[in-house]
């Protein structure tokens, strides 16, 4: 089946598979103006009339990047104005958040993140939050867990839907499908889209394991995100079979 004709069976069976988007949901998008965020707006957009969804975008600012960051912000709102979607605009204070908490700026903007995608969802009278992780981010977090040191609910990886604040679902409609076929969508419906400089930064680990670990694992095991991404659905599964409790949140 020639892309994107693949690429979109993949997200409608995923989406069936897992129950993520439900007729008549209230959807609060996160959009950061790079390809995955820009994919997700473009579907849930589409998705809008059939499913009778109600979608709105929002973009956050976490004051480190400056001109570039104020360019990103003008790039999301002309892309909601394009997909005819309402859009909202706010800034997060994601350095003094870390140095407060002792955290590192990739937790830190993770944590406030999530905190402000339910309080906003909320405000605005929405049920669901939209993010755009993919299949390559849970190849990422698994590797990551391994290497911190995990025990089994640490396997089960990113899941595809969670609470997130009483009333408010988080749903990653995306993560079925590659980064490469974020791509490929993208130039099958010419969507433009931004480029972080800082997701090039060895610095941050998982840029370090998404640069450097993951292509050479790769060398040896071509398919090794599709094989770490079946790992934890089938623990997810496992231990949702197993009695209570949940696996940790990975994000």
């Amino acid at each position: 089946m020639p892309a994107p004709k693949r690429v979109l069976s993949e997200l409608a069976a995923f989406d069936r598979r897992e129950g993520l988007l439900r007729r008549g949901d209230r959807v609060l998008a996160a959009v950061s103006g790079g390809p995955d965020s820009v994919c997700l707006a473009h579907r849930l957009a589409r998705l809008s009339g059939p499913r009778g969804l109600r979608v709105e975008l929002i973009h956050f600012d976490h004051g480190l990047r400056g001109e570039a960051a104020r360019r990103d912000e003008r790039f999301c709102r002309a892309l909601a104005e394009r997909l005819g979607l309402p859009y909202h605009a706010r800034q997060l204070p994601v350095a003094r958040a870390a140095r407060a908490q002792r955290r590192s700026l990739e937790d830190a903007g993770r944590v406030l993140r999530y905190r402000a995608l339910a309080r906003e969802a909320r405000r605005l009278g929405l049920d669901t939050v939209a993010v755009g992780h993919h299949l390559d981010d849970q190849a990422e977090t698994l590797i990551l867990h391994l290497l911190r040191g995990t025990k089994a609910k640490g396997l089960a990886g990113i899941p595809p839907s969670r609470p997130l604040a009483d009333g408010v679902r988080l749903v990653r409609p995306l993560l079925g499908i590659s980064r490469a076929d974020v791509l490929t969508y993208l130039r099958a419906y010419g969507l433009r889209f931004r480029r972080d400089a800082s997701n090039r930064e060895e610095r941050f680990t998982r840029n370090w394991v998404r640069l450097r670990i993951l292509p050479i694992l790769e060398s040896r095991s071509p398919r090794l995100r599709e094989h770490l991404a079946a790992l934890a659905a089938d623990v997810r599964a496992l231990l949702k079979d197993s009695g209570p409790g949940s696996p940790r949140r990975a994000g």
